[in-house]
């Protein structure tokens, strides 16, 4: 019988993610973000050679952001590993001004690692952020790296 070494485990282990969007996109039907997660672009490059289940999808509840107090919770109760704060959290006019303290509260209170970011940026939505200047900090730099493609990439977003 041949002995398994625990990096071929992880490399097999499932990884079981949610994706919570802004509630101004409520009705999105999560095309970009399962594309890209099949793609394993944008956020979800992080997942390259590993397999991952969507085992959640919701909305943070409408600001402030009710629902990020009781949908990690159930997450975690399905298995779930990583939460995501969508793309639309980011690229929204404006962005969210909540999704720093999103993180470190589902981090702090649920024990979940957490992904700013599913999707790449896309392009129109890069020009604009960018002639605003919205993005000209440290901390919008730091958010929005996982996400910020190449133009190609953000592009094929659009």
């Amino acid at each position: 019988m041949e002995d398994k070494t625990s990096t071929d485990v992880m490399m097999k282990e499932k990884i079981k993610i949610g994706i919570i969007i802004c509630d101004r996109y409520s009705s999105c039907a999560g095309g970009k973000c399962l594309r890209s997660l099949h793609n394993r672009e944008g956020a979800f490059s992080i997942y390259e050679g590993k397999e991952v289940e969507v085992a959640g999808y919701t909305s943070c509840g409408g600001c402030p952001g009710g629902n990020i107090e009781y949908a990690p919770e159930e997450m975690k109760k399905n298995g779930v590993d990583v939460i995501h704060l969508a793309t639309g959290m980011v690229v929204g006019y404006p962005p969210c001004p909540r999704i720093k303290y999103f993180s470190e509260f589902i981090k702090d209170k649920y024990g979940l690692e957490v992904v700013v970011g599913t999707h790449p940026i896309p392009e129109k939505y890069y020009q604009t952020h960018k002639n605003l200047k919205t993005w000209d900090s440290v901390l919008w730099e730091r958010l929005t790296a996982p996400t910020l493609s190449d133009e190609k990439t953000r592009l094929a977003y659009d």
